[in-house]
């Protein structure tokens, strides 16, 4: 399953590190982080719920840009 969050993030070097920090994050197969758009696209593994994978992304994200907000 894939979807797309809207997303706060300040420069593209941390959009760069928040892709990276949730690719990392288990239950996530791929992630993409666009600067331009302010979004984020996710595609997760086969039977992870989406919403429990994204709390944990946001705590990736946030170890990487404190101030940074994905609208779950």
């Amino acid at each position: 399953m894939k979807k797309t969050y809207k997303i706060e993030v300040d420069c593209a070097n941390c959009a760069n590190l928040m892709e990276d920090a949730a690719r990392k994050t288990s239950g996530v197969d791929s992630a993409v982080v666009n600067f331009m758009t302010q979004k984020m696209t996710v595609e997760f593994t086969e039977g992870q719920e989406p919403k429990k994978v994204m709390k944990e992304v946001l705590k990736a994200c946030k170890k990487v840009e404190p101030d940074c907000e994905i609208e779950l």
